[in-house]
């Protein structure tokens, strides 16, 4: 079965999402994301009216949907299934750009807003945060673990494993996630019930 190709709109919100995990929002321009997608830039104006916020705004939620459809499958398994997709996913992705991309849901997170207001990117993170915790944190409690103990686990596993990625960028090396998941899979076993 063939895969559907994307349609221009598709291509260039994953474009933006792949800039955005290079280079950060501020630092990317919607030219440069358009270039980026093979995309016209008349293109992206069309699809995004509202500017780079709106497409930055996209590009996070692309993010975030695809990592929480990889995570649900992998936690069919269980919760040490579903971290080691997790790292999986994001080591594929620092270890393929030569660690020059980690995740554009962390790159939006930590920048400076232009303005007083929240972002809708920034609001969008918070809530990709959310999904991808509240996944891990059913299966932890599906496995036995408490609710509260589930919860903060799952918020320990997501804020390690965005935290690993930006120091595996920075070494050059997929060892801080390789002790990451040793710690974190420990913490798992200790909490479930299998």
């Amino acid at each position: 079965m063939t895969k559907p190709t994307p349609t221009v709109r598709e291509r260039i919100v994953a474009g933006a999402a792949d800039m955005i995990s290079r280079r950060g929002l501020n630092a990317t321009s919607i030219r440069e994301m358009a270039k980026h997608a093979r995309a016209p830039l008349g293109s992206t104006y069309h699809y995004f009216p509202e500017g780079k916020q709106q497409l930055a705004t996209e590009a996070v939620r692309y993010t975030g949907a695809w990592t929480a459809r990889s995570l649900h499958k992998a936690l069919e398994a269980g919760p040490v299934a579903g971290l080691r997709a997790f790292l999986a996913l994001w080591r594929k992705i620092v270890v393929d750009s030569d660690f020059r991309a980690g995740c554009p849901v962390l790159a939006v997170s930590i920048e400076e807003p232009a303005t007083e207001e929240t972002p809708a990117a920034l609001a969008a993170a918070a809530d990709v945060f959310t999904e991808w915790e509240s996944l891990l944190a059913a299966s932890l409690r599906e496995h036995g673990a408490e609710r509260e103990q589930a919860a903060q686990l799952a918020t320990l596993i997501v804020a390690a494993v965005e935290g690993t990625v930006a120091m595996c960028r920075a070494k050059r090396s997929t060892q801080p996630l390789d002790d990451t998941a040793e710690q974190l899979q420990a913490l798992i076993l200790a909490t479930i019930q299998d």
